[in-house]
């Protein structure tokens, strides 16, 4: 990676460090949020392989704007139009409660840009194998309601790496297996 190209993700790592410093990860030990942010952020560069400037300042700004007071403006400013644009196509209005907001994901995924599709693909990984992973005190119904989430967005906004699809599709195969021995230990 080009060295001014990694000092803008740092500056942009740095900036959501400061936004999300005191939010942490529900259920799993109080892990700091920023890392969520940062496994989505570097799997874009080493499973996508994605060199994109506007696309990895979004990938670790993309919850800045749902759960910080960072506004559109503030991140276009300071890190360019197309990623704040990026970031907002990403964001879900905390305001629609939960299942409402994951029914629009599946509705509107096919509207997303290119970048922005390959960030929600990353996106929807990472939170698969964490909530799979980490203690969370989420039910097995949600768990599987989640997986079942990500398999419909997914299937509208293939097409655009598949490096990336590839590690989505085995990571649904993984997460379906670990599904099945979660049921088999709760009967």
């Amino acid at each position: 990676m080009p060295n001014d190209l990694l000092a803008k993700v740092m500056d942009a790592a740095v900036y959501a460090a400061v936004k999300h410093q005191y939010q942490r990860r529900a259920g799993y030990g109080q892990l700091p949020y920023m890392n969520h942010l940062l496994k989505v952020t570097e799997a874009l560069i080493r499973v996508g392989e994605e060199r994109d400037e506007a696309l990895l300042l979004a990938a670790v700004l993309h919850d800045v704007l749902e759960d910080t007071d960072a506004t559109h403006e503030e991140l276009a400013q300071r890190f360019g139009r197309e990623a704040a644009d990026i970031v907002q196509e990403l964001t879900d209005d905390m305001s629609i409660p939960y299942m409402e907001r994951k029914w629009l994901q599946v509705e509107k995924a096919s509207q997303l840009s290119e970048k922005a599709r390959k960030i929600r693909i990353v996106d929807k990984i990472t939170n698969i194998r964490d909530i799979l992973t980490y203690p969370l005190d989420w039910p097995l119904e949600k768990k599987q309601n989640y997986l079942s989430n990500s398999i419909q967005v997914v299937a509208r906004i293939r097409g655009g790496n598949p490096r990336l699809e590839a590690w989505f599709d085995e990571t649904v195969e993984w997460a379906e297996n670990r599904l099945k021995e979660m049921q088999k230990n709760v009967k």
